[in-house]
């Protein structure tokens, strides 16, 4: 991974043209300081994930073509990639976590939504916690990795919400049904390529108050060992995304709630909480 850190996002003009897909085109900044003038002063590029089908530019059109330049106030951010596979880690929390095997867990890439959409809660769903992870964005098909080659399938970080249903989780052995809830895996609002991904801060900020914070450091599999793990029994694909396990606090989201995961490095992920359908 490049030494000096870059931003990527996937972004939808507000003017999006009128098509069977909508929209959607990437974008860089180089700026270090995102809330500067230039950190929302975005250049078009091409996608980062050639060889995905979902992560295709749409056609260019006026304005918005190669090494054009956008602003913030132009477009709205999108989850930051589409996603074929979407894993989460299970008991990946300090010592008790290092102390069982690595296991993943599968989330439906339906699941995904971007920063600012809502999290639906059903009626029925229950116990709802949100857990801001460290989210590992895979950058080429990769197979077989070793603790060497690891960081060579890696395209950059965000910020995922595994968001989880509790009272599911307890009757579900698979988890599929806690975990794979449309909406439940926000993700966003854009990619740092080149993040040091040790001692980064990991916390919730729920209704304005924000929870006990934690660290990477606090993971029990770090970032290369849990690739190693993956792509020993299956190909990553480029757009996947792993999240890496949450160790801060959480809390109860209801209808109402807002949810902002913050992981240092990358920003703030925020979401509003719904009743669903």
């Amino acid at each position: 991974m490049t030494t000096v850190p870059y931003r990527l996002a996937r972004v939808r003009p507000l003017d999006a043209v009128e098509a069977p897909l909508a929209e959607q085109f990437f974008v860089r900044n180089d700026a270090a300081d995102f809330d500067s003038p230039e950190g929302r002063i975005w250049q078009l590029v091409e996608t980062p994930f050639p060889a995905s089908a979902a992560n295709q530019n749409s056609a260019s059109r006026d304005g918005w073509t190669p090494g054009a330049t956008v602003s913030e106030d132009q477009f709205i951010f999108l989850a930051p990639c589409a996603p074929v596979n979407v894993f989460g880690m299970a008991h990946n929390t300090g010592a008790p976590g290092r102390a069982l095997p690595p296991q993943a867990f599968h989330k439906a890439a339906s699941s995904v939504v971007g920063p600012g959409d809502a999290i639906e809660l059903s009626p029925t769903v229950g116990y709802v916690d949100p857990e801001a992870e460290l989210t590992i964005v895979i950058g080429r098909t990769a197979k077989n990795l070793t603790l060497e080659t690891a960081r060579s399938a890696i395209l950059g970080f965000t910020i995922g919400n595994d968001v989880s249903a509790r009272d599911a989780q307890k009757s579900d052995e698979l988890w599929i049904s806690a975990k794979s809830p449309d909406t439940f895996t926000p993700l966003g609002p854009w990619i740092v390529v080149g993040l040091k991904d040790d001692g980064v801060a990991i916390s919730i900020v729920h209704n304005g108050t924000e929870l006990a914070p934690a660290s990477s450091d606090d993971l029990g599999w770090g970032v290369d060992e849990i690739l190693v793990y993956l792509s020993s029994f299956m190909t990553l694909q480029p757009g996947d995304v792993i999240m890496t396990g949450f160790p801060a606090e959480c809390r109860q989201i209801n209808p109402g709630d807002e949810v902002i995961c913050r992981v240092g490095g990358i920003g703030e992920l925020r979401n509003p909480v719904v009743a669903g359908p």
